[in-house]
């Protein structure tokens, strides 16, 4: 079972990662952006984000953003939900906690 969890998790990572890779030129800016803030401390990896909310919010990672808000990073990531519900979930980039989650089952 463990197995099939963490074979889940990295399919999901990766399909994260993917999604968050820019699709037009305009994207690199953004792209740079993540990595300075990533080498400067600022934000936590993508990947130890997912693995921090998938210990308590089951599902399959379908889209993720990573936007400023404010004065602070923030994932911007959706869920697809063992229950086939769709769970969006805003999570503060530099400790991984969830900050807003809306849909799904609790």
């Amino acid at each position: 079972m463990k197995r099939r969890t963490l074979r889940q998790w990295t399919a999901a990572v990766v399909l994260a990662a993917a999604a968050v890779l820019p699709v037009h030129a305009g994207g690199h800016h953004d792209q740079d952006r993540a990595r300075r803030a990533l080498e400067a401390g600022e934000i936590l990896p993508l990947q130890d984000i997912l693995a921090r909310v998938g210990r308590d919010v089951p599902g399959q990672v379908i889209a993720v953003e990573l936007e400023r808000e404010r004065d602070r990073w923030v994932y911007e990531i959706k869920l697809l939900g063992p229950d086939g519900s769709i769970v969006k979930l805003e999570v503060d980039a530099r400790d991984g906690s969830v900050l807003k989650r809306r849909g799904g089952m609790r």
